[in-house]
């Protein structure tokens, strides 16, 4: 196999030059190409309406693309029509930004559900490994609680160790801190990173906070709706800082004017 193979087998995911458009409309995000690297957590940022759940959708095979391809581990998502798809799921794990758990199921039980279904373990390990997961999100001692009974963050940490279960290298999160106050941001953004550092696994994370973009994303992509694609590229460091480009300093003036309010105090409690 030719080095670039070599790497394209290595690398979570490469995305290359992706266009994306519904039906016969003009495309949303045209020419959009990256990679993901072992253990890096990726950032697609943007402001609101710009297509970074579009492109998400494209990336984990719920929409395709009208060209451009996708390799998970060297294998294209959309190779043969996509016949391939389920094999190649199974190298990946999905949190929504809801969480998605599923109710009237405790927390052992929903991050079971992908060791029951595409697994031959029996029923005493799934049960072990679902309990190993959750222990890894912080939640030991909550294996039996259903989701209502828990807070927001917790439900995303439970939902993080489902997308584990079947132990991907390469987890796609939808706006991970949605709904979150920033105490409990933050500590989901540490054990993200915690995640990516200690286990390898690469993590895809679509997200406009700017707080946790500075806080836990390698890398970054940045979308921009009026020029249907990728406008900048580069550590949250450089972009933040450093990027020429006006739009990008737009973005995170914006995000910072949004977290700092104006009016907001800075006294001791």
């Amino acid at each position: 196999m030719s080095s670039n193979g070599n790497l394209m087998t290595r690398n979570p995911l490469v995305v290359n030059d992706l266009t994306v458009a519904y039906r016969r409309s003009p495309p949303l995000l045209n020419h959009v190409s990256f990679t993901v690297h072992p253990g890096e957590i990726i950032g697609i940022l943007g402001p609101s309406g710009c297509g970074k759940s579009t492109l998400l959708r494209h990336l984990i095979g719920l929409e395709k693309p009208r060209c451009g391809r996708v390799f998970i581990f060297g294998q294209d998502l959309w190779a043969n029509d996509g016949r391939d798809m389920d094999t190649i799921r199974l190298k990946f794990g999905m949190m929504y930004q809801s969480g998605a758990l599923f109710g009237d199921l405790d927390l052992t039980e929903n991050v079971s559900l992908p060791l029951k279904e595409f697994s031959d373990l029996p029923a005493g390990a799934i049960e072990t490994a679902a309990r190993l997961k959750l222990s890894l999100v912080g939640l030991s001692g909550f294996e039996h609680n259903m989701p209502s009974t828990l807070s927001g963050g917790m439900q995303k940490r439970a939902a993080i160790a489902r997308a584990l279960a079947l132990d991907p290298r390469l987890i796609f999160l939808d706006e991970p801190s949605a709904g979150l106050d920033p105490i409990t941001s933050s500590g989901l953004d540490k054990l993200i990173v915690t995640l990516a550092r200690n286990l390898s696994v690469a993590f895809v994370v679509v997200t406009h906070e700017l707080r946790s973009i500075m806080a836990m994303v390698d890398r970054a992509i940045l979308l921009d709706k009026k020029a249907q694609g990728v406008i900048d590229h580069g550590t949250p460091a450089y972009l933040a800082e450093k990027s020429p480009n006006p739009a990008t300093a737009a973005f995170f003036l914006r995000n910072t004017a949004e977290h700092n309010p104006p009016n907001a105090g800075t006294g001791a409690l």
